[in-house]
């Protein structure tokens, strides 16, 4: 693919990020412009593997050599057809993906991988400047009507694939604004919302209609939407975040993440958010070493905290591929994310035992220091004699991840099983143990990634076109 001696010729090169110093001043994506010739010579590294592996590493399953040639013969018409042909949102999985497939790539083996992410984002964006992407409003209408409940990717991707078809598609979202953790989730920093609203103005001229501020199993009877609708998909996330179960949590000063990042992008956004959670000359200590907590770093340095410091109860990961993650796989590494160049330390090893404070307001972190140890095959923490601490705190962020969906209202009133973590049970056809209602993303899986989401939300539309139709011309992926 691409050309065959590319892989020799040019290194791996990805887009500059601005100056920490500059970019933690504004809200702004930190990434600066990659010149096309510069990102062609990226493409033309594409090997001609023979098996390509990154098509399994990508839970959407994109023809990404395909495109890489395509890109590299400036065919690029022809590759944006084709990145599109198994991906509803290359501009948000080409910003916030973690590219399980660069890890999956042949030439990663012994080299750097082919900059797949940059491309794939530089396609769609060269697309979205030449005016060739626009609504594609089906032919014809099926008058069948889906519920959609949930505005994340996996909903978005099963609500358009869905309309495309042809039938009338409602995307009901309890938040203000749609978007799921695109909206209120990912600091602008990351992926600025306007490329959101961009891709919903196109669902709207397809036929998409949303409705915000509307909780179903709160302001809508679940239940009494199954009568109203021909199928419900419920693509909610797995909102039900992971609490800190030690002495003091209920002092003035502990936040879940999750009530902490909406309020800045809704800021952001011009709205006026009364009592902010605000980092502003705070000393603030983020429990949790995730994506997540990496975004309330990123959040806190912008809003001007005095120090920020950011826990992980898990040891430091290792600064190369373990050998029990092997190529393929996706390895667990030590990274360097944008928001950790911008300031802040990290530690690891640490167990939170207790909080303190005065007056109701918080005042100390508690905590000690752990050794992860090997029994029976199992990493087993210990708590290290005499490493206790205490260090000082004013503002204490819980981004220790998430436990699955809310189980009041809308599961409670469906009625659909749960499995033992406390997912939305689906059968090989996204479909839930309610006939008609299915469901995709992270409320069955579980807290994931973004791309597995669009996947997701695709499957399910493909299963609920069949379930209508009795047959389905939607992709399978």
């Amino acid at each position: 693919m691409a050309k065959p001696t590319g892989f020799m010729e040019y290194r791996r090169e990805a887009p500059a990020r601005r100056p920490a110093a500059q970019r933690v001043r504004d809200w702004i994506e930190v990434y600066e412009d990659f010149p096309a010739q510069r990102l062609r010579d990226q493409a033309a590294r594409c090997m001609d593997c023979g098996i390509p592996f990154c098509h399994q590493g990508c839970p959407l399953g994109n023809i990404i050599p395909d495109w890489n040639d395509l890109v590299y013969r400036g065919l690029w018409r022809d590759a944006i057809d084709r990145l599109h042909a198994t991906n509803n949102f290359p501009e948000f999985t080409g910003r916030l993906c973690p590219a399980p497939c660069e890890a999956a790539c042949v030439l990663g083996i012994n080299n750097d991988p082919v900059t797949i992410k940059q491309v794939e984002l530089t396609i769609v964006e060269h697309a979205w400047s030449e005016g060739w992407i626009a609504p594609e409003p089906p032919a014809a209408k099926t008058g069948k009507a889906v519920a959609v409940v949930g505005s994340g990717p996996a909903g978005l991707a099963c609500a358009q694939q869905l309309a495309r078809a042809g039938h009338s598609v409602t995307v009901f979202e309890r938040a203000d604004r749609i978007g799921g953790l695109l909206r209120y989730g990912i600091p602008d920093f990351k992926m600025e919302k306007r490329f959101l609203d961009r891709r919903l103005a196109q669902m709207e001229a397809e036929g998409v209609v949303f409705r915000t501020s509307v909780n179903v199993g709160k302001d809508i009877d679940a239940r009494e939407m199954l009568s109203q609708f021909d199928a419900v998909c419920l693509t909610g996330g797995a909102t039900l975040p992971r609490d800190l179960d030690v002495p003091g949590r209920e002092l003035k000063g502990v936040h879940f993440a999750m009530e902490y990042l909406p309020q800045q992008n809704q800021r952001v956004a011009g709205d006026d958010v009364p009592d902010q959670i605000d980092a502003a000359g705070k000393r603030v200590i983020i429990l949790g070493g995730g994506d997540t907590g990496a975004d309330c770093l990123g959040t806190a340095l912008r809003q001007g905290a005095r120090e920020v410091l950011q826990y992980e109860l898990l040891p430091k990961p290792p600064s190369s591929r373990p050998e029990d993650q092997p190529w393929p796989a996706y390895p667990m590494i030590y990274r360097v994310s944008a928001a950790h160049e911008e300031g802040g330390e990290r530690d690891y090893s640490i167990l939170t035992k207790r909080l303190s404070g005065e007056n109701g307001v918080l005042k100390q972190l508690h905590g000690v220091r752990l050794e992860w140890v090997n029994e029976n095959g199992r990493p087993v923490m210990k708590e290290i004699p005499g490493s206790e601490f205490t260090v000082e705190v004013d503002l204490l962020l819980l981004a220790m991840g998430f436990l699955g969906p809310e189980r009041a209202g809308l599961i409670e009133q469906l009625g659909v099983e749960l499995s033992d973590r406390g997912n939305v049970v689906a059968d090989e056809n996204k479909m839930t143990s309610v006939p008609g209602v299915f469901t995709a993303g992270d409320m069955t899986r579980g807290q994931s990634l973004i791309v597995w989401a669009i996947a997701e939300g695709r499957a399910a539309a493909r299963s609920i076109d069949q379930f209508l139709m009795g047959e389905t011309a939607l992709p399978l992926q």
